[in-house]
């Protein structure tokens, strides 16, 4: 299930579902500590009238719309019930100072007559996503609101409808005993004001209105999340004092701020783009923790099905979301970004698969032990992409402070590895695992990538009078520059291959994959220049090897086996990967066909501007997790330079 709407501040992030119900609840760190993960953690909404309740996860009964109107990341949603003649609207935000989810929701009475309607907001938590059982929550009646707690999180829960508290509540316990939870105490309208549980435990509020035929009211409710009661109180203190409705309007006004430069761009696109645009650089900047950590998504849906999610740092990602960002002229966030590389490299100058927010390593299936190989279980591309787009970012600014301080805490040991991580037999770079995960592999594309770092460090090397370091680096990226142009393209197939495979006693045989990722990261990197005939070819190879499914999408490579629906696809169409082939449409001034492009990929994302991580083939849905930064990070790359054609007015 994807995430129709996202909010965050850096330290509070929360996830809408396809229901309009909190299912990802982060704090204090953006993908860290989930305390809504899992089905029955769902924050449910429910509507009471005439003796009937009905839930918005009841999906008969309600027609559900989600948008971000306001130009700032406060989503909008609609939530349409006919029988009960009833609609919601709900205004969403996470305050842009304060760790306080809000929402401002609008009763509309669509009936012809007068009606009672009682309002019940429902929330559950495993606090610290522990799946333990030793949470409480506790009634405060001198604050009116709930508090829910484990540790050093807290949250206090509570809400208002023309400045009257909640009547009733409820805390209860869900899933273990036979409970079901403590919405079920709704189900005939009344609440049972119990005030305190513990255990795996879950609390419900009850707000009454009455209404006039085609009238409304509006009820405000927010939770306030702290690391201490005294900090948790002090958040929800001052939304009583000042109200949702000025905390929304100074959270607008901040995003409004923020997006200066990303809105003024937007204006030199065409207009059907421009909303997605700004949409796309609100999202990169939810899924960036404050203390530098870029969350790739924080979706959870896919620990339905599998061992893990996406809430995690992985540096290639990093790079490429950060890269829109500082062409826009973005610098606290990229700078953040760098602080985290640097903290979190191996001593040895590398960078580790993933991370968590906090630094720590993340989960990974990458052995040191390779056959008769030993190598850390890495992709070291993630280590070059990181030092290569630092260099644009010097150069983009050209401030000594840069320079002195992070050339030698960070270019230096991660270039000196990347110089150093070269097998002597070939000249290219020692196998690590490939940027999708896969396969431990001598890839084309992480040769790009490590030939354009090196060359970019050395020219760093010289600003930073480190003139022997300069030599020995560009030394190292001619060998690997002649090495490469010799071994990693197939003229049996016209294309460059995916990569060299290691076998036993230092050899390699030929993969001869067709991968989206060597093409892109040849041409993008330099390690091909856009005219070159290999370079023509592969991508003729590539167009025609993968529009026998379509003219527009692209897979990752032959035969994706991951999530694919049938074995006669080559895997589903990601954003990431046709919006590549864009880029490379709009460098041949292709512009014709790098629209149609555009076009196919917003067309392709949810009404609310979510775009997810992939597209099915048979019917255009998306699929795995949404949103994926990565994605919305590729799209606002290609608009940029669309942008840069200087191709607004088309």
């Amino acid at each position: 299930m994807a995430r129709p709407i996202i909010l965050g501040n850096g330290e509070m992030h929360v996830g809408i579902n396809d229901y309009g119900l909190v299912h990802d609840l982060y704090f204090p760190y953006v993908g860290l500590e989930n305390h809504t993960i899992g089905k029955e953690l769902r924050h449910k909404v429910g509507v009471w009238i005439d003796g009937q309740i009905s839930w918005l996860d009841d999906a008969n009964d309600w027609y559900l719309t989600f948008d971000y109107p306001h130009d700032s990341l406060v989503g909008h949603i609609t939530a349409r019930n006919e029988q009960m003649s009833v609609m919601l609207e709900f205004d969403d935000a996470v305050d842009s100072d304060l760790n306080v989810f809000m929402r401002s929701i609008h009763i509309i009475n669509t009936a012809s007559h007068e009606r009672e309607i009682r309002l019940f907001m429902h929330q559950a938590f495993v606090i610290g996503d522990s799946r333990g059982n030793t949470d409480t929550a506790q009634y405060l009646p001198d604050n009116n609101a709930i508090m829910h707690y484990r540790g050093r999180r807290v949250f206090i829960v509570s809400g208002e409808s023309d400045s009257e508290p909640f009547d009733q509540h409820t805390i209860g316990l869900f899933g273990i005993e036979g409970r079901e939870g403590s919405w079920r105490d709704a189900d005939d309208g009344e609440l049972s004001d119990s005030s305190v549980e513990h255990g795996r435990v879950d609390s419900i509020l009850r707000f009454v209105r009455t209404i006039g035929a085609h009238e409304s009211a509006r009820v405000r409710y927010w939770i306030a999340a702290g690391t201490s009661m005294r900090a948790a109180l002090t958040a929800h203190k001052k939304m009583t004092e000042v109200g949702i409705d000025s905390r929304m309007l100074a959270t607008a006004s901040w995003w409004h701020e923020w997006l200066t430069p990303t809105v003024q761009a937007s204006l030199r696109l065409p207009e059907r783009w421009r909303k997605q645009f700004v949409i796309s650089a609100m999202l990169l900047r939810a899924h960036m923790d404050n203390k530098g950590a870029v969350i790739a998504s924080t979706d959870s849906s896919m620990l339905n099905y599998g061992r893990d999610a996406y809430a995690y740092c992985w540096p290639r990602d990093g790079a490429y979301v950060i890269w829109p960002l500082m062409r826009l002229g973005y610098r606290e966030e990229i700078e953040r970004f760098y602080d985290f590389c640097r903290r979190v490299m191996h001593p040895n100058g590398y960078l580790s698969h993933k991370y968590r927010a906090d630094g720590a390593l993340g989960s990974s299936w990458h052995t040191y032990v390779h056959g008769d190989r030993v190598a850390p279980p890495i992709q070291s591309d993630e280590t070059a992409l990181v030092v290569f787009s630092f260099c644009q970012y010097y150069h983009q600014h050209k401030h000594e402070a840069l320079l002195n301080e992070y050339y030698s805490s960070l270019v230096k040991p991660m270039t000196d590895f990347l110089a150093s991580f070269v097998d002597a037999s070939t000249g290219l770079p020692q196998p690590s695992y490939d940027l999708w995960e896969e396969k431990f592999i001598v890839s084309t594309y992480t040769t790009a990538v490590t030939h354009a770092t090196l060359l970019a460090a050395a020219d760093l090397a010289e600003d930073a009078e480190d003139q022997e370091s300069a030599v020995a680096w560009r030394s190292v990226a001619e060998d690997m520059y002649q090495a490469a142009r010799h071994r990693l393209y197939s003229s049996e197939r016209g294309c460059l291959r995916k990569g060299l495979l290691p076998t036993h006693d230092g050899a390699y045989e030929n993969d001869d994959t067709i991968d989206m990722s060597s093409l892109f990261g040849a041409f993008m990197f330099g390690l091909y220049s856009i005219d070159d005939p290999e370079m023509t070819s592969s991508m003729q190879a590539a167009r025609a090897r993968f529009s026998q499914q379509t003219n527009v999408g692209f897979p990752r490579y032959e035969q994706d086996m991951y999530l694919r629906e049938s074995a006669d696809s080559d895997g589903n169409y990601w954003h990431i990967t046709t919006l590549w082939y864009a880029q490379y449409l709009l460098e041949q001034n292709n512009v014709e066909a790098a629209t149609d492009i555009i076009d196919w990929s917003h067309q392709h994302s949810y009404a609310s501007g979510i775009m997810a991580e992939q597209i099915r083939p048979s019917n255009g849905y998306s699929t795995s997790i949404a949103p994926l930064a990565w994605s919305h990070a590729e799209f606002m790359a290609t608009l940029l330079d669309y942008m840069a054609s200087d191709r607004s007015d088309s």
